[in-house]
């Protein structure tokens, strides 16, 4: 059987070639004559999946690496007899990750103190829950905001994702009132009750609190790019950070240009992540075909590359010590640079850069690998970085 895979998936030649031939295309690049007589695709949020790829060819298996699926044609999966799975919470404490740099970052540059202030949590699924152990982790009172699981929390059923039925979720008013900080963390939806398609939108910012910090690593198009712009000149929004964009790969270098930090959709490529994502898949791929799972990654995972740091912490700020450990491990200012570096006019030229900044991307360890050894530490300080998840 053929087996088309995508690039930015670890190991997965080592894994699906267990399941039949396996060849690796660009994601972006996979086009109907490449899956015609393929039986399994394996791919990322880079390759649109739908009627006009599909249509007359053997797929019967499509498998997502990634959280989301809007780039998956569910309708016509179903009509066309094609099974799917996709990879939600692979890379989900990458994504908390990342905000907790972005957050330390911000704070460094600009003079905020994270512990005491109001974050705004909208979406408190398999990402949005480790953000706020996260934050909870850094001092901050965290408010969360989940139509669909606030749905579940009064049916009284318990959560798998770890939001037991006696959190407390609150409305969007209240979360813009009342945040000082607010993080997206949703899937895109166009429609119904929940949609999230241009969720932050001029009716959104100018209801937040003046000065808003905003942060968004969901997906680029649930945020109105010109309302963003508008509410950042009215001072509305005072600081920003974007991992996703819309339009991406095609992003608007005006947007780049107004942001705190700005990475090409990133945040949840820990090298852990997306292994974790290639995994997923391959499992469900094998109980699909009815075969057993005999692959296993853990053989060939590195050694971490920051196995152990130590920090004094005698009289210094938890902050400023958190900083600096978390810079050891991901420096998401070095990711900033690239990113700019990359945005030159051409659109062409920049949208493969994007692709080409996702592919190539550094290897990115996730703070579980690293062991901290703090000395002369409060106790409030170690139980910071056990919140956050160094061993």
């Amino acid at each position: 059987m053929k087996i088309i895979c995508a690039t930015n998936m670890p190991f997965v030649l080592e894994a699906f070639s267990t399941l039949g031939e396996a060849r690796i295309l660009e994601g972006r690049d996979i086009s109907a004559t490449d899956v015609r007589d393929a039986g399994i695709l394996a791919l990322r949020s880079t390759t649109q999946v739908n009627r006009a790829l599909l249509e007359g060819s053997q797929v019967r298996f499509v498998g997502t690496a990634t959280i989301g699926t809007d780039h998956l044609d569910l309708a016509y999966f179903q009509k066309a007899g094609i099974h799917w799975c996709f990879a939600p919470g692979c890379n989900a404490n990458s994504v908390s990750e990342y905000i907790t740099a972005a957050l330390l970052t911000l704070g460094e540059r600009h003079g905020i103190t994270l512990e005491g202030k109001t974050i705004g949590v909208i979406g408190v699924g398999n990402v949005g829950t480790r953000v706020v152990k996260k934050a909870r982790a850094l001092g901050m009172r965290v408010l969360m905001n989940d139509p669909p699981r606030e749905r579940i929390q009064k049916s009284g059923v318990r959560s798998q994702n770890g939001v037991e039925p006696d959190e407390s979720f609150v409305s969007l008013d209240r979360i813009l009132v009342e945040s000082d900080i607010i993080t997206v963390h949703v899937p895109l939806t166009k429609d119904g009750p929940d949609k999230t398609f241009h969720l932050a939108d001029a009716d959104f910012f100018s209801r937040a609190r003046k000065g808003l910090i905003f942060l968004n690593a969901a997906r680029g198009a649930v945020v109105d790019t010109p309302a963003l712009l508008k509410a950042l000149d009215l001072g509305q929004v005072g600081h920003v950070v974007l991992d996703t964009w819309e339009g991406e790969p095609k992003y608007r270098t005006d947007m780049l240009a107004r942001v705190d930090l700005g990475t090409p959709h990133i945040a949840g490529h820990s090298f852990e992540g997306k292994v974790m994502g290639t995994v997923m898949v391959y499992r469900e791929a094998c109980r699909f075909l009815g075969v057993p799972a005999v692959w296993s990654h853990e053989p060939l995972m590195p050694p971490a590359l920051v196995p152990r740091v130590e920090v004094d912490a005698a009289g210094r700020n938890d902050e400023v010590v958190l900083r600096e450990v978390v810079r050891k491990l991901y420096d998401i200012e070095a990711d900033d640079r690239r990113f700019r570096d990359s945005a030159v006019a051409d659109d062409a030229l920049r949208a493969k850069a994007f692709d080409r900044l996702r592919k190539d991307y550094p290897e990115r360890r996730e703070f579980q690998y690293t062991t901290v050894r703090l000395k002369q530490a409060s106790s409030g300080l170690r139980a910071k970085f056990d919140g956050l998840g160094f061993l």
